[in-house]
């Protein structure tokens, strides 16, 4: 009787790993190219203008019936200046072009060069994508060491606050962040400026003030205002970083909402893997010999979790590089100036009508988001084919993986 060849077939239909791990390297090169053209534009792009208008006062056309509903501090602009904005706009509008010899992208609605424009919002999408995962890897993996290895009681409550977790969706996560940063910062705005105004009115150092005076014009504001007034060294900082650094704290704002709630899954994968290699023989033995906690989670235990953190790291980045251009797209991400695809396809999206429609501004941030989402991809299931030792045993395949553990029921192979 011949013996059964013991070695499993792969089944029909599947990709065979040789193909995966080409796909892995190409999806590594492009990934590659794509970081160092992002990276290498940023220096061009990326200047020292401030988003705000470099602390200029705000101006209004004079003319305006509605003048009269905006603040005091508002400028008007005469006849003169209102001329020459007519002719910035116009020579903006006839700058903007296809694809061309100059522009391989064309421009977009402000004249500005559209491959540079979405190699730098390819600079901030692949930054928070990168970064979110990096603290999706380090919480998840953290957490799911402690909840694996305490065990018990412990591992009960830890594993509840995740599923927790679950229930919040990130969307509402990123909108109240948005609506609790833009009343800090418009918080703080408005008290310096009110501050800035009790000053010039009253203030012991104007002209005619005094104590009295200042006692006087603070009589009727809330504790708030007559705490920052005696002390406004605090709010002045505050409001001037909140107004210079306002994308930095958007960039901010989106990570901690995308990568605080990417671990929740690489904590379940860790814990599932701690739970096996605590009780291997070699963590016996390390118990046995009195090695601290410390030392076995870090030296003995989490060289044998890399494989699976590295593959959840790579998988991780593309989906919260689509998280982010969804949430920009919204107009709740990363906000203009700063450039993302999200934004960058939102604003195309507008440009699209039956007149004269921009197609290109849509086109190119969504041609580089799709490719930079499958490059990862790729890279990701090759390097989940390399790290992960059974499948390159057998071939790649989750049934024949399944079908050969212990008491399982070989199924039928093609």
């Amino acid at each position: 009787m011949a013996r059964p060849d013991p070695s499993p077939s792969r089944p029909a239909g599947r990709v065979p790993l040789l193909s995966v791990r080409l796909f892995g390297i190409l999806g590594g090169v492009v990934l590659a190219l794509m970081v160092l053209a992002c990276l290498g534009t940023l220096p061009y792009s990326m200047g020292t203008a401030d988003p705000a208008g470099g602390g200029q006062q705000p101006r209004y056309n004079a003319q305006s019936l509605d003048a009269y509903l905006l603040p005091p501090f508002w400028a008007g602009m005469d006849d003169e200046e209102t001329a020459r904005l007519e002719q910035h706009t116009a020579r903006i509008d006839d700058s903007e072009e296809a694809a061309s010899t100059r522009y391989w992208l064309g421009t977009d609605q402000l004249g500005r060069d559209f491959l540079t424009r979405c190699l730098a919002g390819g600079a901030i999408s692949l930054g928070i994508g990168i970064a979110a995962a990096i603290l999706a890897v380090v919480i998840g993996t953290l957490y799911g060491m402690v909840a694996g290895f305490a065990g018990g009681r412990t591992d009960t409550v830890m594993m509840r606050v995740v599923d927790v977790l679950y229930g919040l969706p990130y969307i509402l996560l990123v909108v109240l962040l948005a609506v609790a940063l833009d009343g800090l910062v418009d918080g703080a705005q408005h008290t310096a400026f009110r501050i800035q105004q009790l000053a010039e009115a009253g203030g012991a150092d104007a002209p005619g003030g005094s104590y009295a005076t200042v006692t006087d014009a603070l009589a009727d504001e809330g504790w708030w205002i007559k705490t920052n007034y005696w002390w406004p060294g605090p709010i002045n900082w505050l409001s001037s970083f909140c107004t210079s650094h306002r994308g930095l704290i958007n960039f901010l704002t989106l990570l901690m909402a995308i990568g605080g709630v990417s671990w929740l899954t690489l904590a379940r994968v860790i814990r599932g893997q701690v739970l096996s290699l605590k009780n291997r023989p070699f963590m016996e033995a390390s118990r046995a010999l009195g090695v601290p906690v410390k030392r076995q989670l870090f030296v003995h235990i989490l060289p044998n979790l890399v494989g699976p953190i590295v593959v959840y790291a790579t998988l991780t980045v593309p989906q919260a590089i689509l998280q982010e251009s969804f949430l920009s797209f919204l107009g709740i991400g990363i906000r203009p100036p700063l450039p993302s695809w999200g934004n960058l396809a939102s604003d195309g999206l507008s440009q699209l009508n039956p007149v004269e429609s921009r197609w290109w501004l849509l086109l190119w941030p969504c041609v580089l988001l799709g490719t930079t989402l499958l490059a990862l991809n790729f890279l990701g299931e090759g390097l989940r084919e390399s790290l992960d030792p059974k499948r390159r045993q057998y071939g790649g395949s989750d049934e024949v993986i399944r079908s050969t553990e212990p008491g399982s029921t070989p199924g039928p192979t093609a």
